[in-house]
């Protein structure tokens, strides 16, 4: 009677942690087949035509026209630099360069992709829409208060995330190797 009562217990251990894996793999599955910098998260074989099996699943989960794996490669943050949830009662500078790329753009949407930019204003930054410091450097407002320099105001509330697509940039190319590309921090100033 002991020995079915341990073998029950391990079936269904076993059954969880199995079930519970594969839930998380298909669901996020971050650790499998993204790749991050910073705040910033990649599926690297998202555009490839033979992605891994995680990628694949994120694909097919998120039902999003991904670009092709020579067009580019599209980063999303949902927490700033010191891993707090971006919120929309906060306002956040995007601060620093961006991997080299022939054009570039940073997109704040919802949890569920919809553009949240303030209706009539410009939905997105991008490369060529941008005032850049001495040194190359940028920084960008995201937020619904009045900032300087470029900014981005935002509506509604709770939770949303940031879109950086780089298009036809090989920065990532040789991830994993010894060359590292850094991204831009996201630094929270101030919430109301």
């Amino acid at each position: 009677m002991r020995f079915l009562g341990h073998l029950i217990v391990m079936i269904v251990v076993a059954l969880a942690v199995g079930f519970g894996l594969s839930w998380y793999a298909l669901s996020d599955g971050r650790f499998f087949g993204a790749i991050d910098v910073g705040p910033w998260s990649a599926w690297r074989d998202a555009g490839s035509p033979t992605p891994d099996p995680y990628t694949r699943a994120f694909v097919s989960r998120n039902g999003a026209l991904q670009l092709g794996a020579g067009e580019g490669l599209q980063f999303v943050a949902t927490t700033d630099s010191d891993g707090l949830r971006l919120d929309r009662a906060c306002r956040y500078r995007v601060d620093g360069t961006t991997p080299v790329a022939t054009f570039w753009t940073l997109v704040p949407t919802s949890p569920d992709g919809a553009v949240i930019a303030r209706p009539g204003g410009p939905a997105a930054f991008n490369s060529t829409r941008i005032a850049r410091a001495e040194d190359g450097s940028m920084q960008l407002y995201v937020g619904k208060t009045l900032s300087p320099y470029n900014w981005l105001e935002i509506t509604g509330e709770g939770p949303f995330q940031l879109a950086l697509t780089l298009y036809d940039t090989i920065s990532f190319t040789g991830l994993g190797s010894s060359s590292v590309t850094t991204l831009p921090a996201i630094i929270r100033e101030a919430c109301s």
